[in-house]
């Protein structure tokens, strides 16, 4: 297990980096990971962080309303699911997605929850929180602290 305070949006973007490593290292070209978290809790910013180690230039949103962002990258193809707003597991089957699943590629999924009994199992499991510091000093505005964030990784 990996544990972690992030102390900004730069800080995920940077741990997002990191975790690529960690998972490429690990599960090669095909991993499942399950990004666990509220609303605001980093989840996107979190895998923008990836698809930019992974060469990715451009725009990576939050596919709430989309439910899947691909991205083709330097190393490999990449998606991004939102699940927030799915009303039943089954609507993935009806979409196709059970092709991206049994293929290549990194698949991030938000809300895993609500795909749960359809899903594949996570090989990489992130939780990602909103992190309030015990101590505040006086180089951490209060600004800075609300964005902090504490993410624990586990690996399957």
């Amino acid at each position: 297990m990996l544990k972690r305070i992030l102390r900004d949006e730069n800080a995920t973007v940077a741990f997002g980096s990191e975790l690529y490593d960690a998972i490429r290292h690990q599960y090669g070209d095909r991993a499942v990971i399950y990004l666990h978290g509220d609303l605001g809790a980093g989840k996107t910013t979190l895998v923008r962080g990836i698809l930019r180690m992974m060469n990715h230039v451009g725009a990576v949103k939050s596919p709430t309303y989309t439910l899947l962002e691909p991205y083709q990258t330097d190393w490999g193809e990449v998606y991004h699911f939102d699940l927030y707003r799915l009303k039943s597991p089954e609507e993935l089957e009806f979409l196709g997605f059970d092709d991206i699943f049994a293929g290549p590629g990194f698949k991030f999924i938000e809300w895993p929850g609500q795909g749960q009994g359809w899903l594949p199992a996570a090989d990489v499991e992130v939780s990602l929180s909103l992190h309030t510091p015990q101590e505040k000093s006086p180089a951490t505005p209060d600004v800075d602290a609300a964005m902090q964030r504490q993410v624990s990784v586990h690996f399957a």
